[in-house]
Formats: C-alpha cells, sequence, structure tokens
C-alpha cells in the first residue's frame, strides 16, 4: 500500500555547489579586473593635451598631442629635468602650459649673463642663452611645493621667470609629459 504523504510545509534545503560558488567568484575577480584596469589605463593614458605655442620646442611642438601622467606626482615628487603640465597659479580658465623643471624646493636660481645657475652650477636644462632673467635676475630660493619651470625654448616662453607665472606650485601640476604623438618631421616616443 502506497502512503499518502500529503501536504508538506518544510522545503527541502538547495545545496549550493563549490562549482557554482567558484564561477561566481570568477565572475566577480573579471568584473572587479576589468575596473581596476579601466581605472588605472585612465590615469596613466586618459590625460592628454595639445601644446599650445613654441616653447617647448625642439622638444615639443605646437598642436603635438602629449600624454599627461596624473598619477606619478601623487606618489611622488617632480625632479629636475621633468617636463611638466600645470595651470598657472591654478587658473582653471587657462590653458595647460608645459614646460621642463629647472628647480625644485630648496634649490637657489640665478640667471645672470643670461645663464641660468642653480645652486651656484649652470644648469644642464637650459643651454641657450636667457635675455629676460625676470624675477631670476637676483638670486632667489625655491620655496616648499614649488618648483621653477622654463619652456626649452626659453626666447618665447612664459614661464616661471615671469612674475605673473612665478615658481609653479605642485598642487597646480596636472602631471609629468611622458609621451608624445607624431607631429611634422618630429616622430612619437617618449619625452625625455
Amino acid at each position: 500500500m502506497a502512503k499518502n504523504r500529503g501536504l508538506s510545509f518544510y522545503r527541502r534545503k538547495k545545496k549550493i555547489s563549490s562549482a557554482h560558488v567558484r564561477e561566481a567568484f570568477s565572475w566577480l575577480f573579471g568584473i572587479f579586473t576589468a575596473i581596476f584596469i579601466a581605472v588605472v589605463l585612465n590615469v596613466f593614458l586618459g590625460v592628454t593635451t595639445n601644446v599650445v605655442g613654441v616653447s617647448m620646442e625642439p622638444t615639443l611642438y605646437n598642436g603635438q598631442r602629449i600624454y599627461i601622467n596624473s598619477f606619478l606626482y601623487l606618489i611622488s615628487s617632480p625632479k629636475r629635468g621633468d617636463v611638466v603640465v600645470f595651470l598657472p597659479n591654478g587658473n582653471e580658465n587657462a590653458h595647460y602650459y608645459v614646460k621642463r623643471v629647472v628647480a625644485v624646493p630648496g634649490d637657489s636660481v640665478l640667471i645672470s649673463g643670461g645663464i641660468l645657475y642653480v645652486n651656484g652650477e649652470e644648469s644642464p636644462w637650459v643651454t641657450e642663452k636667457l635675455a629676460d632673467a625676470g624675477i631670476a635676475a637676483n638670486e632667489c630660493t625655491v620655496q616648499n611645493s614649488e618648483y621653477f619651470c622654463i619652456g626649452d625654448n626659453p626666447g618665447n616662453s612664459e614661464d616661471s621667470r615671469s612674475p605673473n607665472i612665478g615658481p609653479v606650485n605642485e598642487a597646480d601640476m596636472i602631471g609629468k609629459v611622458w609621451f608624445r604623438a607624431a607631429c611634422g618631421e618630429q616622430g612619437m616616443g617618449f619625452v625625455k
């Protein structure tokens, strides 16, 4: 005789297999990895701009597309020789300025006889005679979190020598230029 089970109000618990758990974690790991890679690429490659003017020739040319590493200066400070992008005096309405760091906090800067002296020695970063010494006509010391920046074509550059620009505050820096796109005869490549 068959037993009549009748209605049962007890549910059987469904077992979750370890294969289902592994698959769920695999999907979550893939999603988080993709998001992480997207954020990292955006930080490193996401900031681009075009060079405005001839102040960085022959390193960079007017209209040339440059890629900016905006992450680097979150973990380290700019160094002498870095080509940086900044907003002059933090002015959000200004175009990005692209210049080379020639002096860091604590360095003394003097332009005498058209030659840039950093800590009493000729700077290797500016080889052209400087007709306009600007604020560096008298020796000055670069303050904390500030950087003295000059264009590679200093005869056609508005830079830290100018009283309306002055030393660049680190907070106003967008980042370091690390790559340039092709422009005319100059090929693309890493910026030194």
